[in-house]
């Protein structure tokens, strides 16, 4: 629950310290005292949007801090460990904004700085604001929605919805990026296709052209080679006049019969034996070679013809033929993922068939659930606005739900509260029934219900008793009593019947010296509550039979 509420530099407000009690709290004060500025102040602890505005005249700074406890709040305490933020007192909670007077804000929990994502987030679990135009939102399928939701506690069907919608949504999303680029995918495909075939077809194998080129090289010279292999072999060794070999075997045998008469000639007659025996051995070679050698007239047209078809596809592919084979490899390798694409395309759309299937399921389970608990609000709204003045009146909660909508986060309901005020008259929509203070009466009885199913451990109520008088302010003054006795309420009102029933009062000023205004907070004690009670009553002319009236109303709490 909140238990205090500091404002400093805050509008018409320069400084405010605020303790909060349990049960239900009134706020009353003059019409632009300024009651609902404290409410304000801590929506700003809430994650509200901050303005330059809300900073007080001459100021350089507005800051607000909220004081709750938590002793037995688990879901608060939880909340706050699951991020790191529970303070060494796990049994408070302090939420601290700042504004600057150029619209700079910063948000605080419990000392460690925060986003304001995190300060609504923790909210939630705090307090919950209905505002003095709440029951106008009343009139929106989506509040109405939102109402029924949090009275059934739906929120764990809710978010298995929203989990298969979103599933839904990115399933929907990958099968329309797939199927808008069907067209082109498929126009490279029937290219590849064509492609792939060619070149399996050919089959070079991985360094096949190297090879391949030395081949056509050697089959393209081969006569060259025989005739001069053979004339090489002839010049070496074969000639029976003249050859290389016996020149040098000739030298050697001269050169030996001079090696006595000078030893230095020793070392060339070794150099030119050691030639010798090159050359005879080269001559060997020669002679093997040249009985391999062979020209096969067919080997050399399919050497030919690979080669010049080899040429020919590296040219129409613009790659160099040592490449063609890598290339054959890259367009098969996209040829099978386009063809992986297709299957995909058609998984997809049987998980999309099945995910829209179970997203239905899953619309039609929380449907079933949203009646279910419709007519148990309907029941109690219906039950409350009988005590509001609204004897005759009957209450309804239509859920629709409409299997071949196009899918929603929400659901696949449409929600309408229905309200018929005069006995004889069929239902129909709110805004086509209920008056202004109907509206209201309705309104009221709806957030307080709804939220008191929630557990909300701070509930605040800025004017939504607008539009009621007399005995159905009673009632209401009732109604938030009893609210109060499971839940902090702390209630803004200008009606005395509402103030009466209030544990606690407080009463709201405004100072001015025609220069700069200042509001201010006060608790009432019992005689102070006599007599704001009658000035509401009365006026500001306290009469014997207001403050009586005061009393009376008081002496029934």
């Amino acid at each position: 629950m909140l238990t205090h509420l500091s404002v400093r530099h805050f509008a018409i407000v320069k400084s405010l310290d605020i303790e909060l009690r349990n049960g239900m709290t009134a706020i009353t004060g003059e019409t632009g005292a300024g009651k609902s500025i404290a409410i304000d102040a801590l929506g700003l602890c809430l994650g509200e949007r901050a303005e330059a505005a809300m900073v007080r005249p001459g100021a350089e700074k507005a800051e607000v801090t909220a004081i709750f406890s938590i002793r037995h709040l688990a879901a608060a305490r939880q909340w706050l460990e699951q991020h790191e933020l529970l303070s060494e007192d796990e049994h408070e909670c302090i939420i601290r904004r700042v504004i600057s007077n150029e619209g700079r804000s910063r948000a605080f929990i419990n000392g460690s700085p925060a986003p304001l994502q995190l300060l609504k987030s923790l909210g939630q679990y705090l307090v919950s604001i209905h505002g003095q135009h709440a029951h106008q939102l009343l009139l929106k399928s989506d509040f109405q929605r939102q109402l029924l939701d949090n009275f059934g506690q739906l929120e764990k069907p809710l978010q298995q919805v929203k989990a298969d919608f979103r599933q839904l949504g990115e399933l929907s999303k990958r099968y329309r990026e797939l199927e808008a680029s069907q067209s082109q995918r498929q126009a490279r495909r029937q290219l590849l296709e064509y492609q792939v075939t060619e070149l399996d077809e050919f089959a070079l194998q991985e360094h096949e052209f190297a090879e391949l080129e030395l081949e056509y090289k050697r089959l393209s010279n081969s006569q060259s080679l025989l005739e001069q292999s053979q004339l090489s072999f002839h010049q070496l060794y074969a000639d029976e006049d003249v050859n290389a070999l016996s020149l040098i075997q000739n030298s050697i045998d001269r050169l030996n019969d001079l090696q006595d008469s000078d030893p230095r000639l020793a070392p060339i007659t070794e150099l030119l034996t050691e030639s010798s025996i090159q050359i005879s051995e080269a001559a060997n070679e020669l002679r093997n070679y040249l009985d391999e050698l062979e020209t096969d007239p067919q080997q050399m047209l399919e050497t030919e013809q690979r080669y010049d078809l080899c040429m020919d596809l590296a040219r129409k592919h613009q790659v160099k033929p040592e490449d063609l084979y890598q290339l054959h490899q890259q367009l098969l390798t996209e040829f099978n993922a386009l063809q992986q694409d297709d299957d995909l395309l058609e998984n997809i759309h049987l998980e999309l068939e099945q995910a829209n299937a179970t997203y239905r399921q899953s619309a039609f389970e929380l449907s079933q659930l949203r009646q279910q608990k419709a007519q148990e609000l309907a029941q109690q709204v219906e039950q409350q606005i009988h005590k509001m003045n609204m004897s005759q009146a009957r209450f309804d909660i239509a859920v629709n739900f409409n299997e071949s909508a196009e899918p929603q986060a929400n659901g696949l309901d449409a929600i309408q509260f229905k309200v018929a005020t005069n006995p004889g008259l069929p239902l129909d929509n709110l805004e086509k029934v209920a008056s202004g203070g109907e509206l209201s009466r309705i309104g009221l009885a709806v957030q307080v219900i709804s939220s008191a199913s929630q557990a909300i451990p701070s509930m605040i109520f800025d004017e939504v008793d607008s539009g009621i008088s007399g005995p159905t302010a009673s009632v209401v003054g009732n109604l938030l009593r009893k609210l109060g006795e499971t839940t902090q309420v702390i209630c803004v009102t200008h009606l005395p019947q509402v103030a009466a029933r209030a544990n606690n009062q407080l009463f709201v000023t405004k100072f001015t010296d025609n220069q700069t205004t200042e509001t201010n907070m006060l608790e009432l004690n019992s005689d102070e509550r006599v007599n704001e009670l009658a000035r509401l009553l009365a006026g500001d002319s306290l009469t014997d039979s207001a403050i009586a009236n005061a009393k009376e109303l008081l002496s029934l709490n």
